[in-house]
C-alpha cells in the first residue's frame, strides 16, 4: 500500500491561502474552481478576519500543499456543516478523491460533534459526482448559487457520519 500524500492537517496559513488563490490554476472545465474566477471566495480565503477558523491546509511528508478544505458550519442545523474542498491542480484526476474524503471525515469526526457533512458539487462536474457516490453521498437536491459571474445549478449531496 502507497503511503497517503495527505500527512498533516493545520489552520491555512496566509502563505498557502495565497498560494491557493493565486497559484492554483486547474484546466478545461475545472477552472470554474480557480479562486481568482469567483471574486467572493477569493476575497475570502485571501483574508483572515473572513477565513476565520475554518479553513484548513493538507499537507504531504515535507509539508508541501496538497489540499485544503473548509468547513461551514450550519447555523439552523447544528448537527450539520457543508465541507468545501480542493487538492492541488496537479493531484486531480490520479484517483485521490476518495483517500481525500476520508481523511476529511475522519477529521471532523475526530473533531467536531456534526452528524452530517453536506457538499454542494457543481453539476458538470461528474468527476467530483462519482468521487462523492463512491464514498456514500447521496444527492438530497440542487440549488442554483451565484458563482463565477453567473447563475450555476449545483447538486447538494449529504452523508451521515
Amino acid at each position: 500500500m502507497n503511503k497517503s500524500i495527505f500527512q498533516k492537517i493545520a489552520m491555512l496559513s496566509q502563505k498557502n491561502a495565497l498560494i491557493i488563490a493565486d497559484k492554483w490554476h486547474y484546466n478545461g472545465q475545472y477552472a470554474f474552481y480557480d479562486m481568482k474566477n469567483d471574486q467572493e471566495d477569493y476575497d475570502e480565503i485571501i483574508s483572515p478576519q473572513l477565513r476565520k477558523n475554518n479553513y484548513f491546509q493538507v499537507l504531504d511528508e515535507d509539508d508541501n500543499l496538497v489540499a485544503f478544505f473548509c468547513l461551514d458550519p450550519d447555523k439552523e442545523k447544528k448537527e450539520q456543516v457543508e465541507v468545501g474542498l480542493g487538492l492541488a491542480p496537479n493531484l486531480t484526476g490520479r484517483g485521490l478523491g476518495s483517500e481525500f474524503m476520508t481523511v476529511i471525515e475522519n477529521y471532523v469526526k475526530n473533531n467536531y460533534d456534526y452528524q452530517v457533512i453536506v457538499l454542494a458539487v457543481a453539476e458538470f462536474n461528474l468527476r467530483a459526482i462519482k468521487v462523492y457516490q463512491k464514498a456514500a453521498y447521496v444527492n438530497t437536491g440542487t440549488e442554483m448559487v451565484h458563482s463565477n459571474g453567473g447563475i450555476y445549478k449545483f447538486n447538494i449531496m449529504t452523508k451521515k457520519l
